[in-house]
């Protein structure tokens, strides 16, 4: 048995490094020999002294190399190393020039300066006093993170991840994880039930201990909600939670009772047995039904003196004729509190949306346009005439109260101030953010949702938009009819065939709908790429970055996301040494690389720049744009929206944003794109659904070209296939209505 090896010395060149799991190729100089060292040692930079531990090893490429099995961090010693220390970025705001000014300044007090006498730095031209503390702080915290980083890795989280935990428990994580190692389960951190269940049973945790047995009700229930279910049945629960923990049914029960005492959870009766929640979805649930049944229960119908008479006028004004159920649509909208308006592509929903907010303006009523998403929200915007929000930030966020939490600050306490809300794409918006929604409308003002229920559901949980028009007590108007203008478009025409299960006219001449057949997914990817870089720009002027999307149903796979993105970028924004770069989760972020924001981050800063400056906070799941600039040395990037609003990422979040080349379908629910090119070969059966590919042919506008086999095609079209979500907001409207 080879014993271990122990050197100290300097980093002197980063070969390779992994940074999402921290293992890592590097040349350090120990004494007059350099040597190499492989492991997993995260966030090593060159100019740090090491001290590591491990096996020699023989690679048949590159020789000998020690195998690091434990190594730790020491302060340089010598001015040069001080100095290549501080200039290899491991303090953000610190470049090679900032570092050799420090150095140049304290000389072998460096070191002693910077981590117990920071204020000084201010001596420093060009360091004021603020700085000079942020860079004592962040080489405080820089210490403390790898104590996390060393305890965490030792239980398989990656450095990635640790920053994360780090960042949210600070200076007493690991006390934190000690006492109750489930605290690390969540979308927070991307940690499951089980990494965290098998670090508890390291830590030699009772498999009945009351955390763990909470903690695996919570995790059933939440992983319910991703999947769209506000509840799931108590047998359903009682079942997953065994499986799960391998526990009795007992235990499971007495954890679940003292969740329900605790109003972590909520057990409700059903028809078919007992329903359980999250409080926060039965609570909003509640609420939700509370306030449809108060804002329906108002009537308006002095509104409707002269109506046929002003109807005339806009239509003149406009240039337009609406059918009778339009009419009946505007008419309801008038005179309800609250009134769905359902229906396809084409049917004239913006036409109402427009008619109705004229009418009610030309009335002196003040009414307000919202959707889900910030593409969503232009899109109606520029269809109307009449500005749009997004939803957040129709309800502002930010602080309250000592500003310790982030909120909607639009709330009962101080509502919209419209006399008319109107929500469209009704069918992307989830029970909580409805929850939040309701809160924030005062009883008297109509409410009016619209939205296409043949869509593909929120994605948060719920079946909001189908439950209120399935409940039968909210008053819809559901369009069918086609009109002329709209019939003439192939998209249109096509999307209808798809959804009432009808296969579409392809490669009509002269028109905007194309089935290119291709056997395999590389010739797939192949025209994919020439279709985005040189055919459609050359044929219509479009733009790859701004007017032309790439939708696909799967994340894996060569016609996943993953692997599109980094064949369009390769072509659309290749690689240069004027374009810094940036690496995380497998993909090289480039400047000039289009990106989406793929969670709600409530405070993250943007500015939009103009006349007048604009400032303000949030950048919400689905925002697109491209990456303006990449700074190593301050650790951010920088992305400017559609929207012009530029937002800094620092490089601790960058997990936030994915390159958005090729998305999901998923993800582009609420947006419209100029053109739209769908890759359709084998996937999942429970992908490959009808409404999937109805939601896809949607979002374009002027032209769709579907690129794979027909057989696949016909398949998707046939599959009907919708998963069930268990919600009851439809039931609770009921049992209201019949109060």
């Amino acid at each position: 048995m080879r014993a271990l090896i122990q050197l100290e010395g300097i980093v002197e060149e980063i070969v390779y490094c992994n940074e999402i799991n921290g293992y890592t190729v590097c040349e350090i100089m120990s004494g007059d020999s350099l040597v190499t060292i492989v492991g997993y040692m995260p966030f090593i930079n060159v100019g740090e002294a090491l001290k590591v531990c491990g096996k020699w090893t023989a690679h048949p490429e590159y020789g000998e190399q020690l195998k690091v099995e434990y190594y730790e961090k020491m302060l340089p010693q010598s001015q040069e190393a001080m100095e290549r220390y501080l200039g290899s970025g491991i303090i953000k705001g610190v470049g090679p020039a900032t570092a050799k000014k420090i150095v140049e300044r304290f000389a072998e007090e460096t070191m002693d300066i910077i981590q117990f006498r920071c204020e000084r730095l201010a001596e420093i031209k060009g360091i004021n006093l603020e700085k000079a503390l942020r860079i004592g702080k962040i080489f405080e915290e820089q210490k403390e993170l790898m104590k996390v980083v060393m305890f965490l890795q030792e239980h398989g989280i990656s450095p990635a991840c640790s920053t994360k935990i780090y960042r949210t428990f600070g200076p007493g994580t690991i006390e934190t994880i000690k006492s109750n190692p489930y605290v690390l389960v969540g979308d927070s951190f991307g940690i499951g039930f089980k990494a965290a269940d098998r670090i508890a049973k390291d830590m030699g945790f009772d498999p009945l201990s009351r955390h763990r047995i909470s903690s695996g009700i919570r995790f059933v229930l939440s992983q319910a909600a991703t999947k769209g279910h506000s509840y799931i049945p108590d047998m359903l629960l009682r079942e997953y939670t065994a499986q799960l923990l391998e526990v009795g049914l007992e235990s499971i029960d007495d954890a679940l009772v003292s969740l329900v005492f605790d109003k972590s959870v909520c057990v409700e009766a059903g028809e078919n047995g007992k329903k359980v929640y999250l409080s926060a979805y039965c609570n909003a649930e509640l609420n939700v039904c509370k306030k449809l049944v108060e804002l329906d229960s108002v009537k308006f119908e002095a509104d409707l003196a002269d109506l046929e008479e002003r109807i005339e006028e806009i239509q003149k004004k406009e240039g337009i004729v609406l059918a009778d159920k339009q009419k009946e649509a505007i008419r309801e909208a008038l005179i309800n509190g609250v009134l769905v308006i359902t229906g396809g592509p084409g049917t004239g929903k913006t036409t109402i949306i427009k008619t109705i907010v004229q009418l009610l303006y030309n009335q002196g009523y003040e009414a307000v346009l919202a959707a889900p998403t910030g593409r969503a929200a232009k899109r109606i915007t520029e269809s109307t005439g009449f500005e749009a929000r997004t939803i957040h930030r129709l309800l502002e966020i930010g602080y309250t109260g000592n500003e310790e939490e982030l909120a909607f600050l639009r709330n009962e306490k101080k509502p919209i101030d419209a006399d008319v809300v109107i929500i469209d794409e009704m069918s992307m918006v989830d029970i909580l953010l409805m929850n939040h929604l309701l809160k924030a409308i005062a009883p008297g003002t109509r409410l009016i949702l619209v939205g296409d229920t043949d869509q593909l559901p929120s994605v948060g949980a719920g079946n909001v938009l189908k439950d209120i028009i399935s409940s039968g007590v909210v008053k819809t108007v559901k369009l069918s009819e086609i009109f002329r203008q709209a019939e003439e478009s192939m998209i249109i025409v096509n999307a209808h065939r798809i959804n009432n299960g009808e296969y579409p006219f392809l490669n009509r001449k002269d028109k905007d709908f194309f089935f290119l057949s291709r056997g395999n997914a590389d010739s797939a990817v192949k025209t994919i790429v020439e279709l985005c870089s040189s055919r459609l720009p050359e044929k219509y002027g479009y733009d790859p970055l701004k007017h032309i999307q790439v939708l696909t149903p799967i994340k894996k796979g060569p016609l996943g996301v993953a692997n599109l993105n980094a064949a369009l970028q390769k072509v659309l924004n290749p690689q240069s040494k004027a374009k810094k770069e940036k690496a995380c989760a497998g993909f090289a972020f480039r400047e000039g690389d289009r990106v989406m924001q793929v969670r709600n981050n409530y405070d993250l800063l943007w500015e939009k720049e103009g006349n007048v400056k604009i400032e303000g906070q949030g950048v919400f799941n689905g925002d697109t744009g491209i990456i303006q600039s990449i700074d190593n040395e301050e650790q951010v990037l920088r992305v400017k929206f559609e929207d012009e609003k530029l937002a800094e990422y620092d490089f601790s979040i960058l997990d936030e944003l994915e390159p958005a080349y090729a998305i999901t379908i998923h993800k582009s629910q609420g947006s419209e794109f100029p053109a739209v090119i769908i890759p359709l070969l084998q996937g999942p059966q429970v992908l490959m659904t009808r409404n999937l590919l109805y939601t896809a042919v949607t979002r374009a506008r002027d032209i769709v070209i579907l690129i794979g086999s027909e057989p696949v095609l016909r398949e998707m079209i046939s599959n009907n296939r919708e998963a069930k979500r268990y919600s009851d907001l439809s039931q609770k409207l009921k049992m209201c209505f019949l109060k």
